[in-house]
Parts: C-alpha cells; sequence; structure tokens
C-alpha cells in the first residue's frame, strides 16, 4: 500500500528513524512521496533515492559519524581556533564531508540532482537567514533564480542539516548576491504541513523524534547553556506543535529519545543498534492499531 511520510529531524537520534522505515517497510507500506528536516531529510533522500531499510543499515554500519566533523587546519592554538572558526565561518565544521557523503550514497542509485527523483517524491525544508524565511526544497528554487531540476539532492540536505554553530550555513549563490541558509528545524522541524492536500489522495504517516507535547517535561532552566538550549528547542517546534492536531497526532509515531544528545556524533555502534532497535519497536507497535 502506498503512503506519504515524514521524518522529524533529532541529529544523531536520527538513527531512530532508520528502525522506524525497517517496521513499515515489513509491513508492506511504500512511501510514495516524502518530505524531512535534518536528520528527517537525510533519511528521506535515501528512501526516495529507493534503498531500503537494509541497505541503510548496511551503509550505516559502515559510516564512522565522527568523520564528518572537517574543521579546519591552521597553525593558530586549538582553543583560538575554534573561536576564529565560529566568529569568521559561522560553525565549527565545514559540512563538506557530509555533502561528499551523501552525494557518494544517493550516486548509487543514479541520483544527484531532484530531476533524477520522480516529481514531488521528496520535499526537504531549510531556513533562509538571509530573507528570514523557511526554505522547502526543490520548491522554492525558482524563487532564487534557480532550476530545481539541476540543483543537487545532496546540497539540498546538506542545507537542512546544517545545525547552526555546529556545521558552516551554506551559502546560497544567487543573482541578488548570497543567501545563508541553515538547519531547516529553526522553522520546521517536522514538515507535516506539506502533505495537507495529498492526505485526501493516500495516508499520511509521520515519525517525530520527541514525545507528544503533553507528555513533554517542563524545562529546567538555571544556566545561559539551558537557556540557549530551551530557545533552539522552542523555535524549532513552536510552528508544528501549533498545527499538530489531534486529528494528526493518530497518524504520527512518536519516538521519544532521551539517552542521546542531537549532536553527539562521538555516538558508538551499540548506541546506534539501540537507537535503531528502539524505532523498529515503537513503530511496530504503533502499526498494530494504525487506522489510516
Amino acid at each position: 500500500m502506498e503512503i506519504d511520510g515524514v521524518f522529524s529531524g533529532g541529529g544523531v537520534k536520527g538513527f531512530a528513524l532508520i528502525g522506524a522505515y525497517e517496521a513499515i517497510e515489513e509491513k508492506g507500506f511504500r512511501f510514495k512521496r516524502l518530505a524531512g528536516t535534518s536528520a528527517g531529510a537525510l533519511i528521506a533522500s535515501l528512501i526516495a533515492a529507493g534503498f531500503t531499510s537494509k541497505e541503510i543499515v548496511d551503509m550505516i554500519e559502515e559510516m564512522n559519524v565522527m568523520d564528518f566533523l572537517d574543521e579546519r587546519h591552521t597553525i593558530i592554538p586549538y582553543a583560538w581556533l575554534k573561536w576564529l572558526v565560529l566568529y569568521w565561518k559561522m560553525g565549527l565544521y565545514k559540512g563538506e564531508k557530509l555533502e561528499r557523503w551523501i552525494a557518494e550514497q544517493l550516486s548509487k542509485k543514479g541520483v544527484y540532482t531532484f530531476a533524477d527523483l520522480p516529481h514531488e517524491r521528496l520535499r526537504v525544508i531549510a531556513s533562509d537567514l538571509t530573507n528570514g524565511t523557511m526554505l522547502i526544497l526543490p520548491d522554492d528554487l525558482p524563487k532564487y533564480g534557480i532550476d530545481p531540476l539541476r540543483f543537487s539532492v545532496a546540497k539540498a540536505v546538506r542545507m537542512s542539516v546544517g545545525i547552526p554553530y555546529f556545521f558552516e550555513p551554506v551559502r546560497l549563490k544567487t543573482d541578488e548576491g548570497k543567501h545563508i541558509v541553515v538547519d531547516g528545524g529553526l522553522l520546521s522541524n517536522f514538515p507535516i504541513f506539506l502533505f495537507d492536500e495529498e492526505r485526501k489522495k493516500r495516508p499520511v504517516l509521520g515519525i517525530k523524534l520527541s514525545a507528544r507535547q503533553a507528555q513533554k517535561a517542563k524545562k529546567k532552566i538555571n544556566n545561559a547553556i539551558e537557556l540557549y538550549e530551551a530557545l533552539f528547542q522552542t523555535m524549532r517546534e513552536a510552528h508544528d506543535e501549533r498545527y499538530i492536531s489531534r486529528r494528526h497526532e493518530k497518524n504520527i509515531i512518536f519516538l521519544p529519545v532521551k539517552h542521546v544528545v542531537a549532536t553527539d556524533f562521538s555516538v558508538t555502534d551499540e548506541e546506534k543498534k539501540k537507537l535503531i532497535s528502539f524505532g523498529k519497536e515503537r513503530t511496530e507497535q504503533f502499526l498494530k492499531t494504525w487506522t489510516y
């Protein structure tokens, strides 16, 4: 049976999305259209390209997440370097290795640009800080004078996963100048709104890397770091939580991953397996009673 799918962001927690996909696939569902943000954009792009859950599991077993943290080499002492890089480049890591890895994986299925995917097969969310707007890729690219069919899928995903201050922003070049683009999770970490019209054609299933709003614990804010975390989380979720109603909730699998931090790229192989198993088990439970 064909369905549409939405995958939320969550950084390293996104390994749980692979387990969810595995359970969905085993149940006989096939995704027609996909959307995602950040880690969800990465998983959605792999599924859109035609990878099975087993192929993705095999892929990440060979992957060392720490390899994506490409720092700049310099003779400046390390402590000073971090501050200088953060100030001038607006991110600790370049993100080039991550983009190359995504491009390499997609190329195995013959996917390079959006022209290599069926029309409306994949949409990912990014944040255009220059314009102060949400960027839906590839839909919004003509507004920038860019042909969406010639735009790199890997570049679009790289934009969506660009965690502020962690990865350098992507500088999108247009005739009007450069646009600074970062993680789509700033504006919509769970873009289920994209499929409101499609909902009438086929079921829409969302996978969200958090608990239901009513089940979330109140934030404790006692210092500047906790304040920043609360600010970022509120920005990420406010738009989506307002949109999600009880009507939508019955079509959303909630995966409240608590024991892993989104930017903990030192996650071990054992932790990856636990996240995948967690996502699969929760999804299997959900699908037993899902009445789409």
